[in-house]
């Protein structure tokens, strides 16, 4: 048998083999389009809302792709993030790691829509990672094939969140060592910080780096616009002040996230780390050279953050409400 009739083959026997554990209730794992036959229209409609949503409310884009990398990184992707809290735990998208993070509300709009095709289907997980894929070709990205077949996990992990969640403040270091504990190496770091590129930084987020003395590494040209954005020592953290991570291309995810911090403009001290440390400064020049290089890392490393742990099969839950974990009887 040659190397095609082999290939061939082997596609064949995957496909039957998942269709084979469907029927048998074995637990098939994540597969591309996983609701062809359960709920064919899902990925549709969860594309057309997040479109919707966004010709609405622009900023929605930056949200979706900020709960893939909030809930995902947490030990299962699972929508873990989307749980409220409880009388008795804190729920992750209330702690001060996940400050800052809005726009929930649309992932119950998406999961509406969704419920009147399809009720009790789809997953609020595997909607948390579709509008993630959806929103970042909204903001100029490209478009990333993920697998589904992910189910929701029935409690919030914030007690956990410091420990796998890599904060803006820490070493590099520590950066690259809790993404290497998930499969992301180097360049996929590099390729996911240039998230940055859209949205915008919180003064919260920034103001050690401006009082009480300015940290030498920023150029005085930007300094200057991040004193007027953030005027405040202490900024109050309910009030809307921030400033746009790259104002050149605020609103597309581009490659001159790359440029920026190579030039030391760079907001978080994360951005300035990346384009300094020898591990990382290579693949930060090459992505600022090449936006199809980014591209490339960016959808590899986003594949592999949304694979990462997910419920399958009988574990965990489809709810009925983002927010609520159904109740066992």
């Amino acid at each position: 048998m040659n190397s095609r009739a082999l290939f061939i083959f082997a596609i064949l026997s995957f496909f039957a083999f998942s269709a084979f554990a469907e029927e048998n209730g074995e637990d098939p794992g994540l597969l591309m389009n996983f609701y062809k036959d359960s709920c064919p229209q899902a990925e549709d409609i969860i594309r057309e809302q997040v479109k919707l949503l966004y010709k609405r409310h622009k900023n929605t884009a930056f949200s979706w792709l900020r709960n893939i990398f909030h809930d995902c990184f947490v030990e299962s992707c699972d929508a873990s993030l989307l749980l409220d809290s409880t009388r008795r735990v804190l729920s992750e998208k209330e702690t001060d790691r996940s400050f800052g993070m809005r726009n929930f509300r649309y992932i119950e709009d998406i999961k509406d829509a969704v419920e009147r095709e399809c009720p009790g289907v789809v997953s609020c997980a595997d909607i948390l990672v579709l509008s993630a894929r959806d929103g970042i070709v909204a903001l100029g990205g490209p478009y990333i094939p993920l697998k589904t077949g992910r189910r929701d996990g029935r409690r919030s992990r914030a007690e956990i969140l410091e420990q796998h969640l890599p904060d803006h403040n820490e070493s590099m270091t520590v950066v690259l060592d809790r993404f290497g504990s998930i499969g992301i190496d180097a360049p996929g770091v590099v390729a996911l910080l240039g998230a940055h590129s859209v949205g915008r930084t919180h003064c919260v987020k920034l103001v050690h780096r401006l009082y009480p003395e300015v940290d030498p590494a920023l150029p005085a040209s930007h300094v200057e616009h991040m004193l007027k954005k953030c005027p405040d020592t202490i900024p109050d953290p309910k009030a809307v002040q921030y400033v746009r991570n790259d104002r050149g291309t605020p609103m597309i995810l581009d490659n001159n996230y790359y440029r920026n911090i190579l030039d030391n403009k760079g907001l978080l001290l994360v951005d300035h780390q990346l384009a300094n440390d020898k591990r990382t400064k290579p693949y930060v020049k090459k992505m600022a050279k090449s936006q199809d290089y980014f591209f490339k890392e960016f959808s590899r490393a986003i594949t592999i953050l949304s694979e990462n742990n997910p419920l399958t099969g009988s574990k965990g839950e489809v709810r009925k409400q983002c927010n609520l974990a159904n109740k066992l009887h």
